[in-house]
């Protein structure tokens, strides 16, 4: 079933249409990871996605249950973020303020910010200052804060993007675990080497044009052809590595 349908959908800001004619759907547990030069689109289809922007014309319905404000988003790392006056465990239980309706969080919450904790690996880090972590670990933080606002959809922009090798391969296997086990993912990248190894679906915009569909058709496609992929999943396909800039 369709958690977001997106149907002859005109996106864009300030009388300036960005992009056109948009119609996909992406279903419940689907991975997908959004691809694109700077100025595509990527950062315009999310903020309509979250409600931040208007759609101009046609139409973003949800489904499943899921509510606008019960999606959970990783925005990319700024200054301000990587230096949260507050402990961890601050941090995270932040990500239930649009659940909050009285001056305390609840026994629940609290619950689910330490489950949260265990289930990006931060728990024992719970204590600590935000500002004192690693750039990984703050990360990690930030996804359980992201996390405590749904159980159904994350929304990541460049989760990755700032961190050591060792820690961007753990930030996507946790990504891929949360995905297996039942969270929807959009995920902003441009690394699409990483976005085809793991995701289930890519979407590439591209002007006024897009691609949506699964990891093996846009390897198979001309846009994906043009970049070069590598580690193709098939076995007759070869592809040298490259990312989109």
């Amino acid at each position: 079933m369709a958690l977001i349908e997106i149907k002859n959908a005109y996106m864009g800001y300030e009388g300036k249409t960005v992009l056109s004619d948009i119609n996909l759907k992406i279903d419940e547990g689907d991975y997908v990871c959004i691809v694109g030069e700077n100025g595509s689109g990527k950062t315009t289809l999310m903020k309509c996605l979250l409600g931040l922007l208007p759609v101009q014309s046609g139409s973003v319905t949800f489904g499943c249950g899921l509510k606008q404000n019960e999606i959970g988003y990783l925005p990319q790392q700024t200054l301000l973020q990587k230096d949260f006056p507050a402990s961890v465990s601050e941090v995270v239980l932040s990500g239930c303020l649009n659940k909050k309706h009285t001056l305390f969080y609840s026994k629940e919450q609290k619950e689910t910010a330490a489950k949260n904790m265990e289930l990006t690996g931060i728990y024992t880090l719970r204590k600590r200052c935000f500002r004192e972590l690693s750039g990984g670990q703050k990360q990690r933080a930030l996804l359980a804060r992201a996390l405590c606002a749904t159980h159904k959809l994350l929304i990541l922009d460049e989760p990755v993007t700032g961190l050591d090798p060792k820690a961007a391969t753990e930030m996507y296997a946790l990504i891929k675990k949360l995905n297996k086990n039942g969270i929807t993912i959009i995920m902003v990248s441009h690394d699409i080497t990483a976005s085809v190894n793991n995701a289930s679906k890519i979407l590439h915009l591209s002007g006024k044009t897009y691609f949506y569909g699964t990891a093996h058709q846009y390897l198979h496609s001309d846009v994906g052809k043009k970049f070069m992929i590598t580690d193709c999943p098939c076995d007759d396909c070869r592809h040298r590595s490259a990312e989109v800039k």
